[in-house]
């Protein structure tokens, strides 16, 4: 993937992750979109960067899905990249009963990004360089318990953009998955910005941009603070590590 010249899709993009990366891909001279369901957190951040567009977008709405589409199609024909970033998290008990959240969770942070990519892919495809860049979670690979289903979630990302790669290999449409850290955002309230063990926002973006200009070709960007997230079984660490990580969430949990 190029880091300049680009048209960029960007879901999410009124705050945390999704709002970092607008603003530093914008600065590198890429024309940015930014999509998301709050009107205002989108007009906040297009007058703060002038010549950044925006469009409102329910992802877990599939006519929204096609309606951006449409829109996408015809007022921006050159686009060639779309970051999947749009996503939530919240804390579940799986003896309650519930699957509210569960579905909730389901349908934003895995149908909505399948069925946005569904909606654009042929547009991608005709473009001589493109990227679909997913936005997975070091918690794919080693699971947060009082999140779980964000975690399957993130888990079947990273599955669906290894065969959408491999599905893809041979078409101008190369595919990187992005795996955060836990990252100073109000992902999960309040807390979690201010909460001196996360990554802070701005070093998290800032590596996550030198590896895109460093390493164009990478399937994953990963940071250093996420690889022993992501590396857990391979080097034989996950059970001991599952346990402590989880274990510690526990007793700290508010």
């Amino acid at each position: 993937m190029d880091i300049a010249g680009n048209t960029i899709l960007i879901t999410g993009g009124g705050s945390g992750i999704g709002k970092a990366l607008a603003e530093a891909f914008h600065a590198r001279g890429n024309q940015i979109v930014i999509a998301g369901r709050r009107q205002g957190a989108l007009d906040a951040t297009i007058a703060a960067n002038p010549g950044m567009k925006s469009i409102l977008l329910d992802i877990e709405d599939p006519a929204s899905i096609r309606q951006v589409a449409t829109t996408l199609r015809k007022d921006f024909p050159r686009l060639n990249v779309v970051i999947h970033n749009a996503g939530i998290m919240r804390p579940e008990h799986l003896t309650d009963g519930s699957t509210d959240i569960a579905e909730a969770t389901v349908t934003t942070n895995l149908l909505g990004p399948i069925r946005l990519n569904a909606a654009l892919i042929d547009h991608l495809m005709a473009q001589p360089k493109a990227a679909v860049v997913t936005v997975s979670s070091g918690l794919a690979f080693l699971p947060f318990a009082l999140a779980p289903t964000y975690c399957a979630t993130k888990a079947a990302i990273h599955s669906y953009s290894e065969t959408l790669r491999y599905q893809l290999k041979d078409t101008s449409v190369q595919v990187h998955e992005l795996v955060p850290p836990y990252v100073q955002t109000e992902l999960m309230g309040e807390r979690q910005k201010n909460d001196p063990n996360a990554m802070p926002l701005d070093a998290f973006v800032a590596e996550a941009m030198a590896l895109f200009e460093s390493t164009p070709d990478a399937k994953e960007i990963l940071v250093e603070r996420v690889k022993p997230l992501r590396f857990a079984e391979v080097n034989g660490s996950y059970p001991a590590f599952f346990k402590q990580f989880n274990d510690h969430a526990a007793d700290n949990a508010p």
